[in-house]
């Protein structure tokens, strides 16, 4: 991989809870537009590695760097964390979101980092801003529900809001912590293609942990798969054949399988090339 194509680089990382090591000496990279999928068992320091990649854990040895930059090392967070976080989307299991707000208003949080504190605290973006979420929400198929309260919303489509969030903040990376865990089949279909289309068509980076290898096989490329906090695979999704599975994960591999049970088709949204304009 070209040195100047790489946008996630991790060196020796390693991190603990008290006694309990959730990473050892994990090193990967990861190039500009890819589609990798995180895949292990509970456990197996998916959601760490995840959550160090964006500095909300700092590791106790080992370097992170994004974009060229070092994000963490050795313990310490860049002083620079704020301004690289910028161009970090996350998605969480949890969606995040305000319930008691508007689902327009939790999206132009995503502009929080570029607009004036005041503004911000108060809610006054500008009318380009809210054009722009309007274009967001409508990219992700919610547009109509845009001046509902956010707790109104079916967890799907909640966890769509969050991907129009990450659409208005313009980040050119994703992280997506077990984004489809606790969705309907119909749902998981809607969110993975709506991160996918993220990667091809706005050339977003996408890193999305997940906990069933079907959906790592349908949806990326390249999947790196861990277990105990190592890294014990990183190869083409495409490896990831049963018989492969139970030599990496022994009994634990019945956890990773899951049944491929979805619909064939579902409505699809709305392109999101209006936005890259």
């Amino acid at each position: 991989m070209n040195p100047n194509d790489c946008i996630v680089e991790v060196r020796d990382l390693r991190k603990s809870f008290g006694a309990e090591p959730a990473l050892k000496g994990v090193s990967l990279r990861i190039g500009t537009g890819e589609r990798v999928a995180l895949l292990g068992a509970s456990g197996s320091g998916k959601s760490t590695l995840l959550r160090c990649l964006c500095g909300l854990e700092t590791a106790q040895a080992g370097e992170v760097r994004v974009f060229g930059e070092s994000l963490q090392a050795q313990g310490q967070l860049s002083r620079d964390i704020r301004r690289l976080r910028r161009g970090i989307g996350v998605v969480f299991q949890q969606f995040n979101l305000v319930g008691r707000l508007p689902v327009m208003t939790n999206v132009l949080t995503g502009q929080a980092a570029c607009t004036p504190l005041w503004r911000a605290l108060l809610g006054r973006f500008t009318l380009d801003q809210r054009v722009q979420a309007l274009q967001a929400l409508d990219a992700v198929g919610l547009a109509p529900q845009a001046f509902q309260r956010a707790s109104t919303l079916s967890g799907g489509q909640q966890q769509r809001a969050a991907i129009a969030r990450v659409l208005m903040q313009g980040a050119r990376l994703l992280l997506a912590d077990e984004p489809v865990a606790s969705l309907d089949p119909e749902s998981t279909r809607r969110v993975m293609e709506q991160l996918t289309q993220l990667n091809r068509e706005q050339g977003m980076t996408l890193i999305v942990s997940l906990h069933h290898v079907a959906l790592a096989r349908r949806y990326c490329d390249r999947v790196i798969a861990l277990r105990g906090g190592e890294l014990v695979f990183d190869g083409p999704s495409s490896a990831l054949t049963p018989a492969f599975l139970r030599e990496l994960y022994g009994s634990a591999a019945d956890e990773l399988e899951a049944d491929d049970d979805t619909p064939s088709h579902i409505p699809q949204p709305a392109p999101l090339d209006v936005l890259a304009a």
